[in-house]
């Protein structure tokens, strides 16, 4: 799935998907709501939000406020939400993932980015306006226009990460505006019995087999890497929910393609303090936790309401709590004392979580079999039943989940499937809906990005095909993707090189004929835990490269208004082996299905590139062969076989720009370790 563009906009693509041919930039657009007559007009997907405004404005102005800002996350900083915690949805209407919105006294005003304009418009009532921008600076300037030197911006800190805090809290200072932390949220004393429930599902602990170390031992190494920080922490506070699954092996459904549940952790040298919702707990799970004693390695479960006055009250002894500052609440950091923090950009469990040991790497390559047994099976179903015209956009998202569906220790999807034809796939998130979709055709390309939640890891794969015959530019273009792709995974690079450094050898095919893509190279992947598993990837606040960490490889390009392709592979990163001595690394794939051979222009691979990609072909068959054998899936073995034929080399690139790669990236990189 591409990294940070996150989210879909059906609403965007059904005015783009009207149009055939190049679509007018959407900033040039007038807005699709009238509201200068009486009455206004208003598209019939349009919200009413007058009654949620103006209780909203009656708690602000019970508490001196002249604006309150509501942001689109949780307390958790997750990536998903849970409907518990869609506060600006309902208040603004707006269902997009991405999107800020300021209430005053007089004004509510939504900002949000191009994805969403459309959407944007077609959901919000004239009560709104809509800021086609991003980012904290804009929406601090409106603020210091709106409000009065003096007045007071009222926040939820739980919904604040530092950083944006800080960037808040910095401009309306300076301009004599304060920005006050209100701990209880106004917009859900708003909703009150409308917020939908909390929720309530089991948590539950993973099988042995599915987990990597015991959390017993987890917590060792944690408080062993406590002891050796020279700061000397007491203690580690874990705010992201990612983190407490992993470090007790739990399990929830609290979000959206993720398997989680509302936590914090606080591990002490001498106690671990679990808070979540006991009640969710069966006597199994609270057996498995020790919960029943009070020593090193019982977990004392305590009420998830009150992590803030807990952490509150440890601070009071002679102690120093390590946090994480990507993933830590203002309203856990604001509680506690500088003096008494030791704070860096990932806690210690998230670094450890992103480096897998040799059974949790074993679990995720096994997940991947099973997937590609799926999504073989999803491609040749299409290849049967697209020419038939009786396959849409939606309909073949689910179809695919039903595969998925079939394979051992499946936990549903691990995000809303990209399932994209022709002029669709150029919207590089899209999704459709049973309302809003398009009708596979053998004429144009077919982009499909989707994953799957196994108990023994999570997968994340895109594949782009066509089925009839694509043009010259579509098949070049393809095979640039495609070259970007082999040529990152097949590098070999120094130990602990950031991704970023090396994150643009799968664009230099593109960049060598004037083509580019506007989303990440890819991101972190977990074992039954986040399709987006940071702190790992190819961004700049991504941490260096190490052995056993996995990372996604997906390369793509977009013509807008025609057609888009990625190519998507999960990666191992393994040690290389080199001529010389040497700590080096490379990669292992681990996706196993094959690319579009009607898509690959095999006059433009390098005789190193056809290698490695005939190697590829031959693991897969080495691997998923005899899965769909012992499935006594015949068809979709004989398609397997055709589709990893060793490819052979039709005709000598022109000019050949692959032996020129090393030395021209690093320079365009200005190379450094």
């Amino acid at each position: 799935m591409a990294w940070a563009l996150w989210g879909c906009s059906p609403w965007l693509v059904l005015l783009c998907a009207c149009a055939w041919g190049h679509p007018k930039p959407l900033d040039q657009r007038e807005d699709v709501r009238n509201c200068s007559i009486s009455p206004p007009y208003l598209p019939v997907t349009a919200v009413n939000t007058t009654a949620q405004l103006t209780a909203l404005r009656q708690q602000m102005h019970t508490q001196n406020l002249s604006a309150y800002i509501i942001p689109d996350t949780d307390a958790h900083m997750s990536e998903y939400i849970s409907k518990y915690d869609q506060r600006r949805a309902w208040m603004t209407g707006f269902t997009g993932s991405a999107g800020i919105a300021v209430v005053t006294m007089g004004k509510a005003v939504l900002w949000t980015d191009s994805r969403y304009w459309t959407q944007a418009e077609r959901q919000m009532d004239c009560n709104w306006e809509l800021h086609k921008e991003v980012g904290t600076t804009p929406i601090v300037t409106w603020l210091l226009a709106e409000i009065p030197v003096g007045g007071h911006v009222g926040f939820d800190p739980f919904l604040f990460s530092i950083d944006s805090w800080e960037s808040y809290d910095a401009a309306l200072r300076e301009s004599d505006r304060e920005l006050v932390s209100i701990t209880i949220n106004l917009v859900d004393l708003v909703w009150g019995s409308e917020r939908p429930a909390v929720p309530s599902e089991p948590i539950y602990a993973l099988q042995e087999a599915f987990t990597g170390s015991t959390w017993q031992e987890k917590v060792s190494d944690i408080r062993s890497q406590m002891q050796k920080r020279h700061e000397a922490p007491t203690a580690v506070l874990l705010s992201a929910l990612d983190e407490t699954a992993w470090l007790f092996n739990l399990r929830g459904s609290d979000i959206p393609y993720n398997p989680f549940f509302y936590s914090y952790t606080l591990l002490t040298d001498s106690s671990i303090r679990l808070f979540a919702n006991k009640s969710r707990f069966n006597s199994e799970a609270l057996q498995y936790l020790n919960s029943g004693c009070t020593g090193s390695m019982c977990v004392q479960l305590e009420d998830y309401s009150q992590v803030r006055d807990s952490v509150q009250a440890y601070t009071s002894g002679d102690v120093r709590i390590w946090i994480g500052t990507s993933y830590t609440s203002y309203g856990l950091y604001e509680v506690i004392p500088e003096e008494k923090l030791v704070a860096d950009a990932y806690s210690p469990v998230m670094i450890t979580k992103a480096v897998k040991n040799s059974k949790e790497q074993t679990l995720l390559r096994a997940s991947h079999v099973r997937d590609a047994v799926a999504v073989i099976r999803y491609l040749v179903w299409l290849e049967k039943n697209v020419p038939k015209g009786t396959v849409d956009e939606f309909s073949g998202a689910e179809q695919l989940e039903k595969f998925r569906g079939e394979e051992e220790f499946f936990s549903g999807s691990s995000f809303e499937t990209i399932s994209a034809s022709g002029l669709n796939a150029a919207l590089a998130h899209y999704s459709p809906t049973k309302e809003l979709h398009r009708k596979l055709s053998s004429d144009e390309m077919y982009l499909l990005d989707s994953g799957g939640q196994y108990w023994d890891g999570t997968t994340d794969i895109t594949r782009t095909v066509h089925w009839g015959t694509p043009s010259a530019f579509q098949k070049e273009v393809y095979t640039r993707v495609l070259i970007g792709n082999i040529d990152l995974s097949r590098l070999v690079f120094p130990a602990a090189t950031s991704g970023r450094m090396v994150e643009a050898f799968a664009r230099r095919a593109l960049w060598d004929v004037g083509l580019n893509y506007g989303h990440g190279t890819g991101h972190g992947i977990g074992n039954f835990l986040c399709v987006h598993e940071w702190p790992v990837g190819f961004q700049s606040n991504n941490i260096a490269m190490a052995k056993g960490m996995f990372t996604s490889i997906e390369p793509g390009y977009y013509q807008d208004g025609e057609f888009g392709i990625r190519i998507e592979d999960v990666v191992l990163v393994v040690e290389a082996q080199t001529k010389y001595p040497g700590t080096y690394l490379t990669f292992e794939v681990v996706s196993l299905v094959p690319y579009d051979r009607n898509l690959i222009d095999v006059s433009l691979l390098s005789p190193e590139q056809l290698q490695y990609l005939n190697r590829y072909y031959q693991t897969i068959r080495e691997k998923v062969g005899p899965e769909l054998q012992r499935r006594q899936l015949s068809e979709e073995l004989s398609w397997l076989q055709r589709h990893t034929e060793p490819l052979s080399a039709r005709a000598a690139p022109a000019a050949s720009w692959a032996p020129l790669m090393t030395v021209s990236t690093l320079a365009i990189l200005g190379w450094s370790v």
